[in-house]
């Protein structure tokens, strides 16, 4: 096709032309894809020859991208969905040729003409040759990914900022390219690789960071667990109820994804420890809650609430004898719904019926008997009234009644936690972060995400409690005095009871038993009964209803005995637990090393960056409005720039002195010992630096294992015999030819050597980490799931079916 050029397009500079000279070769490039651009073709360079004499590049030739034709790739299937031809042999092109005299490259090729149609007039920025990603629109689509912007969302976004798509420099595609290509490249050693990597930066961040890996006997991983610095600050201060939930799904696999969670002192998520399970069994949750309590210093908890799992409630009792295990309400609902929903029964009574359930009369259980006796009386009652007496699952339910039932729980603090709702609650905002096909560096990032995010909230609670004053209803002592020492949620709390115990009245007079006497506190209808105990030497009290031993906060019972009886204005330091107040992190934490655990070893270097930032923000807001205080900021940060530099080299000097002294002293000795100790923080658990990581040849290209020697040998051997069978094959009759090359063959077969035989190799031996990567199917990890079933050196291991495991789409084989 030829150009329709204005009368004057000959003088235009973006023109190629015979003659005209470039400085350098890249330019002469730049000079003709510009041409492109403006033409509406795109542009690839075709050959480019450097000249050993001259030292540099001697000539170069950049055509058309639709030049040539695809070539036919031999002995492969056809594609079922092929891609469109885009080469029509277009023959126009731009050539350079270095110049010796002028040192300089000038035009000597000039073919104008192209056989195809070009690109319309507004679309030339979607031309291939016309995207490039710069290293700053590339650091922006990493941030952008690890805030959580979506593709979509963020190609908009950069849209609007450079004024359209036209102006980007890339479409969408290229974005996905680009951020697939940084995820691939993380994951160069594989993902048990890069995990490592990732656990070992964590550790150099921060040496409280505790991880550890649990591996089968064939030396394959199988369980995960971490837990960084914050995570082990949470549980020394508000790791006393814990729940424990696997119920998420992490991949497309369903591997559980396992997270211990509790309450802070603003009653907000907080998480003590995650967990990447192969499976839920037994000996997987032994080893994980083993590992939980090394990493948090064996402090165990008083009560973990989870689900009703029987590998769960088999592994607790073993690891934890002396925690309270509870189990979530929720979950017993939900199991009722599926078992016993449909039992009802007619309730007859003087005035009417109504219709009442087994479902309703669980939910009486778990909320409203307070005595053992009167529970084994309501029980039996109920397998009367419903005729239910066989049911295999209320059985069962009834023998691990001590974990559920009101009667029994009560006795136990559980921080007024009465089910995984934590958990489940973390769960739900897992779905809004991460995604099935996440591979495990993504995973982590956004885990992160969603950490940060979490952490950012008590964050707000904290800035919300020093700026904003506590809602009082009435102008009590008391009340203003919690206002004072409790969090917003747990003021509110007791403020609620305290008015609750306005209305109640208490009936009769006391009962004196010795020690105690004991106040009967009820409405005014009697209904709500607590029985108040008020020790006679120091004036404690405790109510039947066990609020304040089971959620620390005094019960409505106990206010009114408080304020008629005791005429109390000050709340007694015995029931302010530290725990609600806002001083709750006020107390040191310890890591399992003994080490102070600081959350942000580099905070005096974060607080002079948000000064500065901060300081440049506003600085740059009052600059970019005029042009010459524009031009004023980018002079004064180039002198800048110069004077940083200085002050860094010479920085950077005296610290080189100063370490050279220390060498001469002896106090080198003990810098090395401590960064020993640094690197020694990740062998803890032998599961890093104890074998070396193997990169990946090529992560990019193809899914199929490279071939070993001897198999390239057997091929070799194959195709020979094959050639001489097909040459003998023209000379001789059809039936002695193919005999003939059968027998060949077989020849070859027997020529090839076999591998040796496998030798009986010692644990010890390096080798059973794994085989050669040379002789493994190569299968490039898509989601987490391919962590479980990677080798340690990056590569992944055979498949292979696994006894003794259900619901597996892809298997590993496993102790």
């Amino acid at each position: 096709m030829e150009l329709v050029e204005d009368d004057n397009v000959e003088q235009l500079e973006w023109k190629p032309r015979i003659g005209l000279a470039f400085d350098i070769e890249t330019k002469a490039y730049e000079f003709y894809n510009e041409y492109g651009r403006r033409v509406g073709f795109s542009v690839r360079r075709h050959y480019t020859n450097k000249s050993k004499r001259l030292g540099c590049i001697s000539s170069s030739s950049y055509v058309c991208s639709n030049e040539g034709f695809r070539g036919k790739k031999n002995g492969t299937a056809s594609p079922k969905n092929p891609r469109s031809q885009t080469r029509t042999g277009c023959l126009a092109k731009m050539g350079v040729q270095f110049n010796e005299d002028t040192r300089k490259y000038e035009i000597n090729v000039f073919v104008e003409e192209h056989n195809h149609d070009l690109a319309p007039r507004g679309c030339s920025y979607m031309l291939r040759s016309q995207r490039c990603i710069s290293e700053l629109q590339g650091n922006e689509l990493v941030m952008a990914e690890e805030a959580g912007l979506s593709i979509r969302d963020t190609y908009s976004l950069m849209s609007t900022q450079a004024g359209g798509r036209e102006s980007l420099g890339f479409i969408k595609l290229d974005q996905k390219n680009y951020l697939r290509s940084r995820r691939m490249s993380k994951l160069a050693y594989g993902e048990a690789g890069s995990l490592m990597r990732y656990f070992k930066e964590q550790t150099i961040k921060n040496p409280s960071f505790y991880h550890a890996i649990q591996f089968d006997n064939e030396e394959q991983i199988t369980n995960i667990f971490w837990a960084d610095a914050r995570m082990i600050i949470d549980y020394s201060q508000f790791g006393d109820v814990v729940s424990f939930d696997t119920t998420y799904k992490i991949n497309k696999e369903h591997r559980p994804f396992a997270v211990f969670v509790g309450f802070n002192h603003h009653r907000e998520v907080v998480v003590f420890g995650a967990a990447l399970m192969y499976d839920e069994t037994t000996e997987s949750f032994e080893w994980l809650f083993q590992t939980f309590l090394e990493a948090m210093s064996n402090k165990h908890p008083q009560t973990i609430i989870t689900d009703q799992d029987a590998a769960m409630a088999k592994a607790i009792p073993n690891v934890m004898p002396n925690t309270f295990h509870r189990l979530c309400k929720w979950h017993i609902m939900q199991n009722a719904t599926k078992h016993v929903s449909r039992i009802v029964t007619e309730i007859e009574t003087d005035s009417d019926s109504y219709t009442n359930s087994i479902k309703d009369k669980l939910a009486y259980f778990m909320d409203h008997i307070d005595e053992e006796v009167d529970f084994l009386a309501a029980w039996e009652q109920m397998l009367d009234d419903f005729d239910v007496r066989g049911n295999h699952w209320l059985g069962t339910l009834y023998k691990v009644k001590e974990k559920w039932a009101h009667a029994y729980v009560r006795l136990h603090w559980c921080a007024g936690m009465k089910s995984t709702q934590l958990s489940e609650s973390f769960n739900a905002s897992l779905k809004k972060y991460l995604q099935s096909d996440h591979d495990l560096m993504q995973f982590l990032m956004h885990f992160e995400r969603l950490l940060s995010n979490k952490r950012y909230k008590e964050l707000e609670a904290e800035f919300a409690l020093s700026q904003k004053q506590p809602k009082l209803k009435e102008h009590y002592k008391v009340l203003v005095q919690a206002g004072k020492i409790f969090t917003k949620d747990i003021f509110e709390a007791f403020q609620v009871e305290y008015f609750k115990s306005v209305a109640l009245q208490v009936r009769g007079d006391p009962v004196d038993d010795g020690e105690n006497r004991i106040y009967m506190v009820c409405d005014d209808e009697g209904r709500g009964v607590g029985h108040v105990k008020r020790l006679k030497s120091n004036d404690n009290l405790s109510c039947s209803c066990r609020k304040f031993e089971m959620s620390g906060i005094l019960c409505k019972h106990a206010l009114k005995i408080f304020r008629e009886v005791l005429n109390g204005v000050h709340l007694p330091a015995q029931y302010i637990l530290k725990r609600w107040t806002r001083d709750a992190r006020s107390t040191d934490v310890y890591d399992m090393h003994g080490r102070n655990i600081d959350v942000d070893e580099k905070l005096e270097e974060t607080e002079r960056y948000s000064i500065m930032m901060t300081g440049w923000r506003k600085l740059a807001d009052r600059a970019s409005k005029y042009k010459d205080a524009y031009h004023c900021v980018l002079e004064s940060q180039v002198n800048l720039q110069a004077k940083l530099e200085a002050v860094i080299h010479a920085h950077l000097n005296r610290q080189a002195q100063e370490t050279g002294e220390a060498h001469e002293t002896g106090e080198a000795h003990d810098t090395r010992e401590a960064h020993e100790t640094v690197d020694q923080l990740g062998n803890d658990d032998g599961s890093m630096d104890a074998f070396t990581l193997k990169k990946r040849k090529d992560p990019f290209k193809g899914k199929h294992r490279e071939k070993s020697g001897m198999e390239i040998a057997m091929d070799k051997a194959k195709a020979k015999a094959k050639a001489k069978a097909k040459s003998n094959s023209n000379t001789k009759s059809k039936s002695k030819s193919t005999s003939k090359a059968r027998r060949i063959e077989q020849d070859a077969n027997a020529y090839i050597p076999l591998p040796p035989e496998p030798t009986q190799q010692s644990q010890t031996d390096a080798s059973t980490l794994g085989p050669p990567v040379d002789s493994m199917l190569f299968t490039p990890p898509n989601s987490i799931q391919a962590l479980l079933t990677a080798n340690l050196d990056g590569s992944n291991w055979a498949f292979e079916p696994c006894q003794g495991s259900n619901n597996m789409s892809s298997k590993v084989k496993i102790k």
